[in-house]
């Protein structure tokens, strides 16, 4: 299983509604990540903005393949690119890049 950590970074002045959309994510959203093998996934956001993301799979690389390639991400991603800064015209979920990992407590 692969543990991956990303950072992002939120709009200021869209930190609530960020925090809206992610209280009623859609269900056919929740749907995809759980069929394309995104398990304990979790988003934590600090009050500057900075947005930690987490999740396991078994492999991420074929995760976000596999999302990429469904019809939901792309409007979900569509929808969220403009709460995000320094995007460079990269869509949010291209953003992500990983964390090197240097300590696990197993």
């Amino acid at each position: 299983m692969q543990r991956v950590c990303f950072l992002l970074k939120v709009r200021a002045d869209r930190l609530d509604e960020y925090r809206e959309r992610h209280a009623a994510v859609w269900p056919e959203m929740l749907d995809a990540l759980s069929a394309t093998g995104w398990r304990n996934y979790s988003l934590f956001l600090r009050e500057d903005g900075l947005l930690v993301g987490y999740l396991e799979t078994e492999d991420f690389a074929a995760a976000r393949a596999a999302m990429e390639a469904t019809d939901v991400n792309a409007r979900w991603q569509a929808e969220m690119a403009p709460f995000f800064e320094s995007l460079d015209g990269a869509r949010p979920d291209e953003a992500m890049k990983p964390l090197t990992e240097v300590f696990h407590l197993a």
